[in-house]
């Protein structure tokens, strides 16, 4: 389906450009680099990675999984990576006002490490659980119902040239190592084991135990 290879393709670049916030959060600490690729990080964060990307997962393909293939919205996975939406635009909206100062006190460089360090490793993981578990499911179970292409709105101008500002971004700025856990499955999600349980708790059916035991037998 076209519509989730380029949910995993604009992942790429959003992954690209989080491990490039980092060499620039720890060179604007040093007091280096240029203040205003800040605000340029800020709009490809709040307008490719939220308002296009995140929004699209959530005004399109949600919708979809719940109207088509009758999975729960107001919980589970769904209402997890959601929740995990909302909890990413308030870290950004934590470090948001340092990333373009002109200069920043040692306290403040601290805190915009810190800050983006944690928010990019939650990003990660974030984007591992849809890669590996929300995309593929998506697919099979849009295909069960016959739902083979989906299609949302186009992005607007402003979104693209924030993409475009992100391509520039990763590119001069080499990635930095990522401090978090990444991986495959429900187990690197942030949500698992506390606002959710898993796909299968949450989405398999009885059929698919029963296929699911088969295989082990």
């Amino acid at each position: 389906m076209i519509f989730l290879d380029e949910l995993r393709a604009e992942h790429v670049l959003i992954d690209r450009v989080a491990a490039s916030l980092r060499s620039f959060a720890a060179a604007r600490a040093r007091g280096e680099g240029d203040a205003s690729d800040g605000a340029a990080f800020r709009r490809f964060l709040r307008l490719w990675a939220g308002a296009w990307h995140h929004a699209r997962e959530e005004e399109t393909l949600f919708p979809a999984l719940a109207e088509k293939a009758e999975l729960a919205l107001e919980r589970g996975p769904l209402a997890a990576f959601v929740e995990q939406h909302q909890d990413m635009a308030a870290q950004i909206d934590a470090f948001d006002p340092l990333l373009d100062r002109p200069v920043m006190t040692e306290e403040e460089g601290r805190r915009l490490i810190a800050l983006v360090a944690r928010y990019t490793a939650e990003l990660g993981r974030h984007i591992d659980a849809e890669n590996s578990v929300l995309i593929p499911e998506s697919a099979v179970r849009l295909a069960q119902v016959n739902v083979l292409e989906l299609h949302g709105r186009t992005p607007s101008a402003e979104e693209l040239a924030a993409r475009a500002e992100g391509e520039r971004l990763a590119a001069a700025w080499p990635a930095a190592p990522d401090p978090g856990v990444r991986g495959e499955g429900c187990v690197v999600c942030p949500s698992f084991g506390t606002t959710c349980r898993g796909v299968e708790a949450e989405w398999w059916n009885e059929s698919e135990w029963e296929e699911f035991s088969d295989h082990l037998g």
